[in-house]
């Protein structure tokens, strides 16, 4: 019996899946839990239809990504530190001291969304990346100078 899906199941599939699966296990869990529909012809219209949205808004998405990478590479980005001798930091600059300085600049990422192998602890200029959506990632000009 064909079924679509409207939860992720284990073993079976994800939701808005077309899944064939024996009557029995369609008619005594599947369908009276909710968790799937006939895959009628309305229904596999209504899936479609559905399928075509979700691909539009995350074009949508990705296309507004790019235009914020675009953004943010072409922005560069100061913070002042206290410095030692020989150019090293008193601590360091985390991914963290980075997204509240792009707060400050109107752009909101996540510091989790920032990519730093590890802490910033020496003066100077550096290429961080930012991942703004799934498939886009941006290149931001940091600088690092002595308070």
């Amino acid at each position: 019996m064909k079924l679509i899906l409207t939860q992720d199941i284990d073993r079976l599939g994800k939701a808005g899946d077309v899944v064939d699966v024996a009557e029995g296990y369609a008619r005594n869990f599947l369908l009276p839990n909710s968790k799937a529909k006939a895959a009628t012809a309305g229904n596999m219209k209504l899936l479609e239809a559905r399928r075509k949205k979700e691909a539009s808004d995350e074009a949508r998405k990705v296309e507004a990504a790019r235009a914020l990478a675009n953004r943010i590479g072409n922005l560069s980005i100061t913070i002042a530190v206290q410095a030692g001798e020989e150019e090293k930091l008193f601590g360091s600059v985390t991914s963290e001291a980075v997204s509240e300085r792009l707060k400050e600049e109107g752009i909101e990422i996540d510091k989790k969304d920032i990519l730093l192998e590890e802490p910033i602890k020496k003066l100077g200029v550096y290429q961080i990346s930012a991942k703004v959506h799934p498939e886009v990632k941006a290149t931001l000009r940091v600088w690092i100078v002595k308070k």
